[in-house]
């Protein structure tokens, strides 16, 4: 008899949260200066599909409408078991934070050249948050260097693995 292959997850488990979606892109990009965390305003057939790992924030962003806050550009895929009239899949998500936090981001953004992306999306007890961070853009010459930096450390760990 065979052995049951195990059910590989999406989400990976970080902290007691379970991550499902990261954009690697954003911090490859941005300098992330501070860190926020928003809940975010979903359908139940949305959550089903980011459960299911069905999102995609590469493109995505944050912006003002108004005083209130909201991410654009997040694919949800349609929850394959819902009704025919399933979600608009990239609609506009509103987020949900504390008035206070929104007023300093309001604040550090009149700044030049800060933006708001979404950096990972996870639940935390159960609900979906979106963890997001104020952002400067890096030039191509700050890319490359953290591209050599990054480079170095992955060459003194296999030299470091090689004699031990």
């Amino acid at each position: 008899m065979g052995k049951k292959k195990q059910s590989q997850s999406v989400a990976q488990v970080e902290n007691g949260f379970k991550v499902v979606q990261v954009n690697k892109k954003a911090r490859y990009d941005y300098e992330i200066v501070e860190v926020f965390e928003a809940g975010i305003v979903l359908a139940g057939s949305e959550v089903k599909s980011i459960r299911g790992g069905e999102v995609n924030l590469k493109e995505s962003y944050v912006k003002f409408k108004g005083d209130e806050l909201f991410l654009v550009g997040c694919h949800i895929s349609p929850y394959s078991h819902s009704r025919v009239d399933a979600h608009d899949p990239i609609r506009d998500k509103k987020l949900l934070m504390h008035r206070r936090e929104i007023d300093k981001l309001i604040g550090k953004i009149q700044q030049k050249g800060l933006t708001i992306v979404p950096l990972r999306l996870y639940f935390k007890q159960g609900r979906c948050k979106v963890e997001i961070g104020l952002g400067r853009g890096k030039k191509l010459h700050d890319k490359r260097q953290d591209m050599k930096t990054r480079e170095a450390v992955r060459d003194m760990a296999r030299a470091m693995h090689g004699r031990g």
